[in-house]
């Protein structure tokens, strides 16, 4: 159980500041005139308390308070170059920032949770002692911003007066990461008072960068004070592990919806994105998956993007379920990203207008981004986040080295973005999710689009996401199972966070018509893995609009599934027709490959599930019941088809 204010409060001990009045002295004494008159709107004391200990902490030469206005916007931009963070591209709009080599992604080995004594958290997590914590912030954050300038501004993921919606502070003396923030997030400072007074609480983020060297990497901390709900982040510039706002902050959304608000919210790693179907109607999705499974082509396929990366959820008073983007910008990988997967997107990366914040890329000679598989010609040499670099150039190993990270990124304001559907990511209401996806990399065993029978399937299927290693992780390898794609963020144990799914998916609050349909999506077949000659993925990019529309059609009733113990899968003709729609041939030999269900490599999935989850104390008797249930029946199947059953013997 999450308890709040439990322990000592860190920053409060090592700030020293412990009454508003001694706050107020401590905040005039170090804010200029200008400042001060623009952080006196602010009369939240606990707001102003975390404000005046970090700056007690950190001790900065000065501060500056962030409105959220264009000139406010504009001083960050110039702070950001002036300190070297960002430079100028050809391009009008666009910085590049380059983060050091071994800060390329998040640090989950240097990511911790701050525990109270007796304290349970997810067996996926790692943690530290709330007095090592203490002791770490006491010896390394003391004066760290000396000689530097501490950005201080006040945001709300989602809109503000969202049901789902949070406010937070972000402190932090990184220009690039205030900078990325103006994009990513919503300023909600003439509306901070009233939106902490609504949801009753607020987030805290405290970051600095430090001397930002190669050997201060491997002391570098990421913490999580559940408890206050505040991050710290020190010795490192990668966003992911810097804007705290969105995975720091996103941790804590997960706890409050699990322990605050169990069964009614969700905060989840799921776009949101709206399909136009037939008449003209607007389906909206919602769905997780983890980096690098397709997560953000999968949301600009839709017709009405609402956000590619993170979901608040509710069930509102009509008994459906409500959706909001906490963000509204995007921070994307851009590694694959070309013109025909991702048209929108490349218009804004390579038309004019666009804002764009570009990280750990290729810059050529005239100031021009490269990426990896951007289908344009590769230039013969550059700079990147290693240094120079130039064509056929290898590592200390020999390896050769490519023009961009695998985890080099993208910044800008999801709204430039063609199909962006900004009125709706802008509506406190958020928007009514009729289809819940969960998405994995899964090279053999999984269809490419799957419905589950009931909304206890539907979780199940989300309980058992695997997929392979990305660079969004450094040090992480492998296949790796990854629960709901909200693995690496779920702070308690996986058995609190699985009963808040079966309990919200099965709300007596929920309309008929308000249950989502649930489904599961898998891009990554291989023709090696399905008794096929042909070489690579059995699909493309473009194939994600028919998965989708077909979901669309099943959950309004237009057409039926073949069932089959995992869930329903479509129809051959159907599909046919939906593929014709994107100007492609749909031969039933491809169909008969991807829909053919392997018994034996399902089962082999069910009984990894089931005997890691039984590892687990206390997790809902639903999960495994699905997943026995589902084991007889493909036993069943076996013994009257054999181990590969094709569509047609479903009829």
């Amino acid at each position: 159980m999450l308890q709040l204010k439990k322990g000592v409060d860190i920053l409060a001990d090592t700030g020293g500041v412990k009454t508003i009045h001694e706050a107020k002295a401590v905040i005039e004494r170090k804010l200029d005139a200008g400042n001060l008159e623009k952080l006196a709107p602010i009369k939240n004391e606990e707001a102003l308390l975390k404000i005046a200990n970090a700056i007690a902490l950190c001790e900065p030469d000065d501060v500056f308070i962030d409105t959220g206005s264009e000139a406010d916007t504009q001083w960050v931009r110039e702070y950001s170059l002036r300190k070297g963070e960002e430079k100028k591209l050809a391009k009008e709009g666009h910085t590049i920032h380059f983060d050091l080599p071994q800060d390329q992604a998040r640090l989950v080995n240097q990511t911790f949770y701050i525990v109270n004594e007796g304290e349970n958290l997810s067996a996926l997590a790692k943690s530290t002692p709330r007095a090592e914590a203490l002791e770490y912030v006491r010896a390394n954050m003391r004066g760290i911003m000396k000689g530097k300038s501490m950005l201080i501004g006040f945001f709300c993921r989602g809109p503000a007066g969202a049901e789902a919606a949070i406010p937070a502070i972000e402190i932090s003396s990184s220009g690039y990461v205030f900078h990325s923030a103006s994009l990513l997030y919503r300023n909600c400072y003439d509306r901070f008072d009233p939106e902490v007074e609504r949801k009753g609480l607020f987030f805290t983020n405290l970051h600095s960068e430090g001397p930002n060297r190669p050997e201060d990497v491997p002391k570098a901390r990421i913490f999580m004070d559940r408890s206050w709900l505040t991050t710290y982040s020190t010795f490192c510039t990668y966003a992911g592990n810097t804007l705290l706002m969105k995975k720091g902050n996103h941790r804590f959304s997960v706890d409050c919806a699990t322990y605050l608000r169990p069964g009614d919210e969700l905060s989840e790693h799921m776009f949101i994105t709206g399909m136009t179907g037939p008449g003209g109607r607007k389906t909206f999705f919602a769905g997780a998956a983890p980096s690098g499974c397709g997560k953000t082509t999968t949301a600009m396929v839709g017709t009405d993007f609402v956000g590619d990366d993170l979901a608040q959820m509710w069930i509102a008073d009509d008994g459906t379920v409500r959706a909001v983007n906490p963000e509204k910008g995007i921070f994307g990988i851009v590694e694959d990203v070309n013109r025909e997967g991702d048209p929108y997107l490349m218009d804004c990366l390579r038309g004019d207008g666009t804002e764009v914040i570009w990280s750990n890329v290729l810059v050529d000679d005239k100031g021009v981004p490269h990426w990896t598989g951007n289908g344009e010609p590769r230039p013969l040499e550059g700079v990147n986040y290693q240094g120079e670099w130039h064509r056929g150039k290898t590592d200390a190993q020999g390896n050769e080295l490519p023009m961009s990270h695998k985890n080099a990124r993208c910044t800008l304001l999801c709204s430039a973005i063609k199909n962006h559907a900004t009125e709706a990511n802008a509506d406190p209401a958020g928007v009514p999710v009729k289809v819940v996806t969960y998405s994995g990399r899964d090279a053999d065993t999984m269809p490419p689009v799957w419905v589950a029978k009931d909304n206890n399937q539907g979780v199940a299927i989300g309980a058992s996401i695997v997929s392979a290693a990305t660079a969004t992780e450094v040090g992480a390898t492998g296949v790796n199972r990854q629960p709901w794609a909200n693995a690496p963020f779920i702070p308690g144990p996986l058995s609190d966070y699985m009963d808040t799914q079966f309990r919200f998916y099965n709300n007596p609050k929920l309309s008929e018509e308000g249950k989502p349909v649930m489904a599961g999506l898998n891009y990554f077949l291989t023709h090696a893995d399905r008794g096929s000659d042909g070489k690579g993925l059995l699909g493309e990019k473009r194939d994600v609009k028919v998965w989708l529309g077909w979901l669309e059609l099943f959950a309004h009733g237009d057409v039926e599934g073949l069932e089959t113990p995992i869930g329903y899968i479509p129809k051959y003709e159907d599909l046919k027709k939906l593929f014709a729609g994107i100007d492609k041939e749909y031969p039933k030999s491809l169909y008969a490959m991807q829909f053919a269900l392997y018994i034996d490599k399902i089962v082999a999935r069910i009984d990894l599930q089931t005997e890691a989850y039984g590892k687990e104390e206390n997790l809902p008797p639903q999960l495994f019941e699905v997943y026995a249930a589902q084991k007889a029946e493909l036993s069943a199947l076996r013994d009257e088809h054999g181990p590969i059953v094709q569509p047609d013997q479903l009829s």
